[in-house]
């Protein structure tokens, strides 16, 4: 069992989805918790605020959208927005990692893991996967 010290959360922002993560800084594991839909581009804040209560974690990991080249796009401002509003609410550290090739990641790991068989998946989705590969990256180099 995790003691609340060592427990990170981490986010892959999107404006239909978010995904979750829980991981901890002792071992530096990380695993998808789920993924939040977001209603017209506005976070579940409600489901956020259970999750961060479930789990009392000291430190929030938002992914930083970039584009290949580093610059920002769009998604990027909104991410930042999200991380602004996540340490408006809650009274720990939020930090933002660059999640450049996150997703396709998750999606290797997703099949990699499941051998590209359907029935054996379980109902996690690609978000709290890529979620889980930002947190851990983030552990890896903090």
């Amino acid at each position: 069992m995790m003691s609340n010290v060592d427990i990170v959360m981490g986010f892959d922002f999107g404006t239909k989805h978010i995904g979750v993560a829980i991981g901890q800084k002792l071992t530096y594991t990380a695993q998808p918790l789920t993924v939040l839909r977001s209603q017209s581009g506005v976070p579940n804040w409600k489901r956020i605020k259970d999750i961060y209560n479930t789990w009392k974690p000291i430190i929030l990991v938002v992914g930083l959208p970039l584009k290949i080249d580093g610059n920002e796009q769009p998604i990027t401002i909104l991410a930042k927005i999200f991380a602004i509003q996540l340490k408006e609410l809650f009274p720990v550290t939020v930090k933002m990692h660059d999640e450049r090739f996150s997703t396709s990641e998750a999606r290797l790991n997703y099949f990699e893991y499941y051998h590209y068989d359907s029935r054996s998946r379980p109902n996690i989705k690609i978000n709290a996967i890529a979620a889980g590969v930002i947190l851990k990256s983030w552990l890896h180099k903090s």
